[in-house]
């Protein structure tokens, strides 16, 4: 089973940046990226296939970047003007082709990592 790997977070100050990686340990189709804050629901980030085919959440557009190498099985996300409303722990996940790249369901039947914290102060 495909194992996942995030780091990159950090406490940064509001209007900063940090570049999340998710480091997967074999080849997935579609990778995206979750957060959740405390007391909050699981909130879609960004989500990208191995072609390189992305969708961005409207909370993010324009200030986070989802990329992957697929030579290293690496999933980033570049996060630009953080805001203290960014703060959440963030997950990647990872699914097959057979549940599609088009949305964010095929991450209820893939592997997720253990997550990585990202804390945004004022």
């Amino acid at each position: 089973q495909v194992q996942l790997v995030e780091s990159g977070g950090d406490s940064v100050q509001a209007g900063g940046s940090l570049r999340l990686s998710c480091v997967a340990s074999e080849y997935t189709y579609c990778m995206a990226w979750f957060r959740q804050a405390p007391g909050k629901e699981r909130e879609e980030v960004a989500l990208i296939n191995v072609y390189g085919t992305t969708s961005v959440a409207d909370s993010v557009k324009g200030r986070f970047t989802i990329s992957r190498d697929n030579a290293k099985n690496t999933l980033y996300l570049q996060m630009n003007s953080l805001t203290p409303d960014d703060t959440a722990t963030y997950y990647c996940a990872a699914w097959l082709a057979r549940f599609g790249c088009d949305s964010y369901r095929g991450a209820d039947f893939g592997v997720w990592g253990q997550g990585t914290q990202v804390t945004v102060s004022s």
